[in-house]
């Protein structure tokens, strides 16, 4: 079995015991950001397995939309990300 090179790890052990691989990532080409898809972008820069650069570099993210995207996981939760909770979640 061929291995493609890539720089850092391949997998990480997540704190619940569950292990995350480049393969469970979102396809670069997504358009189509479900909530589940954002989160597991964000889990994995928060966890090692790509760097911040890298994950808005092949994504096409902006700096914005990523810390957007943190501060919701962050304030709460995964549901949070749903487009369907922009005005229950993010309201000033």
């Amino acid at each position: 079995m061929f291995l493609k090179k890539v720089d850092g790890p391949r997998a990480v052990t997540l704190p619940d015991g569950s292990v995350m691989t480049r393969a469970d990532l979102p396809p670069a080409d997504t358009t189509r950001w479900v909530a589940s898809r954002k989160a597991a972008v964000v889990r994995a820069v928060l966890h090692g397995l790509i760097s911040r650069a890298e994950a808005l570099e092949r994504y096409g993210l902006s700096d914005d939309e990523f810390d957007g995207w943190l501060r919701a996981i962050r304030d709460h939760g995964v549901a949070a990300l749903r487009a369907t909770a922009v005005q229950k979640y993010r309201q000033p």
